[in-house]
């Protein structure tokens, strides 16, 4: 099979696209806003609990409605990108996200939001996996390390960038506001994607495997609904029955894409050493990653009380690491090759999140610098040579299917580290703090005040930010000011803790991983890119 890259004159390019280097600006123009919705709703989150009178149920579902859609569909719209054309993709998907977000910023009610979010992760679900087919698409083999690096150091940026104008919007707007932020950017990414990047698709490919499809949403979707709702809300009976039919799904799609004469995904590539430990380093970054994000964010606004504005400066030393690792890698790839990059990388960044284990209650803001600055460089470092592991190991006629699973991965890490991560978060802290909680006089008040200091001891006891609202409003009645300090200092100690134990958990599935992930690639291996260019030569 092959993939035609037609410019404007509408045959396939024989020589390298000429505007391949404006164009990956388009697309990494559009990963930005992919992950920005995620990382500015970080900052947005405080206002957004106050304006709608949030459950930590309803928090949730604003943060997952957009992460469900999301990783479910990434491998299917990857796929249908190839056979319809990955431009096309890449525009509907920025149409859908735009006005996701539109619908979003006048939203009143916590159901809208969510349903806002939905609609924006299947726009993103569709924008990623065609920036990566349209990525290598567009570049000979010899240049797709450093475009892929390029590309991976957008997302370093992304993720400090949206708290960073998020925060900056919320000084004198609501938090509408950075529901907003996204649309003229999806509007010029539109705009300069129909002049830069050229229209492409896979000329063979004349079928699509839609039974492996709906298997793969089924399966893909039902997994990270568990693993949100198990870890988050208990182990009920639906979620079970979720987890059960998940789980049938992927055995049934495995069978099936098995025997599929065009299948919507080549599991025997997956099974190879070398993709195979490449999307484990990819998911297993980005689960401690996000996971990380979720908890330092936290600890910033809540906890040391910077501002939105504040709480996005102070992670941008994870942005410039990124892309100072990014750089590097593309740089060192071709001498010490990808299993030495990725395997360093993944140490580095566990060496990050470990640092966060010696936080305490009156740690500062040095400790969390560090982790950072460590975290981002292992990213930088690994995540380039990963991703172009994953794309080479699939022919130029399954780019779609081929960013999907490297999206996935990244997705699926994500979901499972704000997931898993989340909750060891909030049961280690609900423990810490529920002595203090249990020897406050509140919870002896007679008459109406009772049931007032009833539900702000359970708000206090549910997460860091409830007890912050609470030491707030403790803060501003003169019968009880009294108390806001103790709570402040109870709540600082309790998340300190819980911090310290989550990066425990995730700084050794990061070195286990990293392991794993050494001993899977094989020595001397280097990009496809690097292989095939020496080969050429």
């Amino acid at each position: 099979m092959t993939t035609a890259v037609t410019p404007a004159g509408g045959t396939a390019a024989k020589e390298p696209y000429r505007l391949r280097w404006a164009g990956l600006a388009v697309l990494c123009l559009s990963l930005l806003i992919v992950v920005m919705a995620n990382t500015s709703l970080i900052v947005a989150a405080p206002g957004m609990l106050r304006d709608l009178q949030l459950t930590s149920a309803d928090m949730q579902w604003i943060i997952d409605g957009y992460t469900v859609p999301y990783a479910a569909l990434m491998l299917l719209f990857g796929v249908l990108g190839d056979r319809y054309g990955r431009r096309r993709a890449l525009l509907a998907g920025l149409i859908a996200f735009a006005a996701g977000a539109v619908y979003g910023s006048f939203a009143d009610s916590a159901g809208d939001v969510i349903v806002a979010r939905i609609v924006m992760g299947v726009g993103a679900a569709v924008i990623m996996p065609a920036t990566l087919s349209l990525l290598v698409a567009m570049f000979p083999v010899h240049e797709r390390a450093r475009a892929i690096a390029a590309w991976a150091a957008t997302s370093g940026l992304a993720i400090a960038l949206g708290p960073l104008l998020a925060g900056w919007l919320l000084e004198s707007n609501s938090w509408g506001s950075t529901f907003l932020i996204n649309v003229p950017i999806a509007a010029l990414a539109a705009i300069a994607a129909l002049i830069l990047v050229p229209a492409s698709k896979a000329d063979d490919l004349t079928r699509t495997d839609w039974v492996g499809g709906a298997l793969s949403v089924a399966a893909l979707g039902g997994i990270v609904y568990t693993i949100i709702e198990g870890f988050h809300f208990g182990w009920g009976t639906g979620v079970i029955a979720t987890s059960i039919g998940s789980v049938v799904a992927a055995v049934l799609f495995v069978g099936w894409e098995l025997r599929h004469p065009r299948p919507l995904l080549d599991v025997r590539r997956v099974a190879d050493r070398t993709v195979g430990g490449a999307c484990m380093s990819v998911l297993l970054l980005f689960l401690v990653a996000f996971g990380a994000i979720y908890f330092v964010a936290q600890q910033f606004q809540f906890v040391l009380g910077y501002g939105p504005l504040e709480t996005g400066l102070r992670l941008l030393p994870l942005a410039a690491t990124v892309s100072l690792g990014a750089a590097l890698s593309g740089r060192l790839a071709p001498r010490l090759g990808a299993r030495i990059l990725v395997g360093a990388g993944m140490i580095a960044a566990a060496a990050g999140i470990l640092t966060l284990t010696v936080t305490d209650g009156a740690s500062g803001f040095t400790p969390f610098l560090i982790s950072l600055l460590l975290l981002g460089l292992g990213i930088g470092l690994a995540t380039p040579p990963s991703t172009d592991l994953i794309m080479g190991g699939f022919p130029d006629s399954d780019l779609g299917a081929a960013g999907g699973l490297n999206d996935t991965a990244v997705e699926f890490g994500g979901s499972l580290g704000i997931a898993v991560l989340g909750s060891i978060l909030a049961t280690t802290y609900h423990r810490e703090i529920s002595g203090f909680l249990d020897g406050l006089p509140l919870a002896n008040l007679p008459g109406p005040m009772a049931d007032q200091a009833a539900m702000a001891i359970e708000a206090a006891g549910d997460s860091v930010g409830g007890a912050a609202i609470v030491a707030e409003e403790l803060a501003a009645n003169p019968f009880a000011a009294s108390y806001a300090q103790p709570l402040l200092d109870a709540l600082s100690a309790a998340f300190a803790q819980a911090i310290s134990s989550a990066s425990l958990v995730a700084g050794i599935v990061l070195l286990v991983g990293a392991a794993a992930v050494t001993a899977l690639l094989p020595r001397g291996l280097h990009t496809r890119a690097r292989s095939e260019a020496q080969i050429g030569s």
